[in-house]
């Protein structure tokens, strides 16, 4: 989709999405030969993300750290998004109860301002938005995401992407062979210097992640060929074994 065509779609202004671009919040999926932005399915899923957050009145900047972070869990974060708004309706409710009690009876004596309150919604917004700062991993991503430009990023996913070109190449062997491991521990290195030590254990939790369905794996697929990221899965799953053979499945 073209930036008009999602501009109409999620209601958000075409200077909105630029903006979300410049950030790095938001980058089209890719441009056309006259540089116009298109978006497919896994960027309107991210903008989906973002605008839940922003109702919420979640930052940018965090918004950003909460989606890149390795420990983000979409699912996760929809039942912490529901949470909040039911948090937030609940609240609207009790003003709407205090604005008609004040039509019907004038000002209450007691003067109640308790239906203001919303240290409920602020407690469980800080928690939630602590929960992706826990990890080392996260630390590290954000140390090390901070200060790059959009073109730096851009060209860090697309290396990513190479990496997956390159698994697709290979369906041919069989997971185990060791040109494939091989591979793995390219890939591990590589999310190690670019983003967070990639240890076994979260190396294995990637793959499940690669494979397990959704924008993500098609996402690679695009990249590889057809295959390619239950391919990886397999691949990544026989490497955490051999390197951690305590690890669980």
């Amino acid at each position: 989709m073209t930036v008009n065509e999602v501009s109409k779609l999620a209601g958000v202004s075409v200077r909105t999405l630029h903006y979300y671009d410049r950030i790095g919040l938001l980058c089209p999926t890719k441009l056309t030969e006259a540089g116009y932005r298109l978006y497919d399915d896994m960027a309107l899923e991210r903008l989906q993300s973002i605008l839940l957050f922003r109702e919420l009145q979640f930052p940018l900047k965090e918004i950003r750290a909460i989606l890149d972070s390795p420990d983000f869990d979409r699912k996760k974060a929809l039942d912490q998004q529901i949470t909040l708004l039911e948090l937030k309706k609940e609240h609207i409710e009790n003003l709407i109860d205090l604005a008609r009690g004040i039509k019907l009876t004038g000002v209450r004596p007691l003067m109640d301002f308790s239906a203001f309150d919303t240290s409920k919604i602020d407690e469980y917004a800080k928690q939630a938005k602590e929960m992706y700062g826990q990890s080392e991993a996260y630390r590290e991503f954000e140390e090390k995401n901070k200060n790059r430009s959009k073109e730096e990023l851009t060209a860090i996913s697309q290396s990513m992407m190479g990496l997956f070109q390159e698994f697709g190449a290979m369906q041919t062997l069989p997971p185990e062979d060791k040109r494939v491991q091989a591979q793995v521990e390219k890939l591990r290195a590589f999310i190690t210097e670019h983003f967070y030590n990639c240890t076994p254990d979260i190396l294995r939790s990637l793959g499940k992640m690669y494979g397990g369905g959704g924008s993500m794996s098609e996402n690679i697929d695009r990249a590889g060929g057809a295959g390619t990221a239950a391919f990886a899965d397999q691949a990544i799953r026989i490497y955490c074994k051999r390197q951690a053979p305590d690890l669980a499945e």
